[in-house]
């Protein structure tokens, strides 16, 4: 069973949360809290923001084992905000400030023994 979670239009550059989001892959999903909590970026708030919001609609199926490890985590450019700063010889230079979709795809781990 997969379980999806989405936060969207988030104010961090995908270059950035792209970083992050490929430790978590493969990973069970207290292992993947714990890489979050002691890494020093920004965007682990963001990304273990959804991984808990995965985790909690994973818990509200009646199938749910209770184990889950995250599958995949996707993150996609969003819309660009366009804003301007002044430069030398009065010209403007735009200065671009990103945002990004995150996707967490979690998936339940068998238990040992059950099919």
């Amino acid at each position: 069973m997969e379980v999806v979670a989405r936060s969207r239009f988030v104010r961090q550059s995908p270059r950035k949360l792209k970083i992050i989001s490929d430790l978590l892959v493969g990973k069970d999903v207290k292992e993947a809290m714990d890489v979050l909590n002691n890494l020093p970026n920004r965007g682990t708030e963001i990304l273990a923001k959804a991984l808990n919001s995965a985790v909690s609609n994973a818990k509200q199926k009646p199938e749910s084992s209770g184990n889950f490890r995250v599958k995949n985590v996707l993150v996609e450019g969003g819309p660009v905000l366009k804003r301007f700063r002044a430069a030398t010889m009065g010209r403007a230079v735009t200065v671009k400030k990103r945002m990004s979709h995150v996707t967490v795809i979690i998936e339940d781990i068998p238990a040992p023994g059950a099919k």
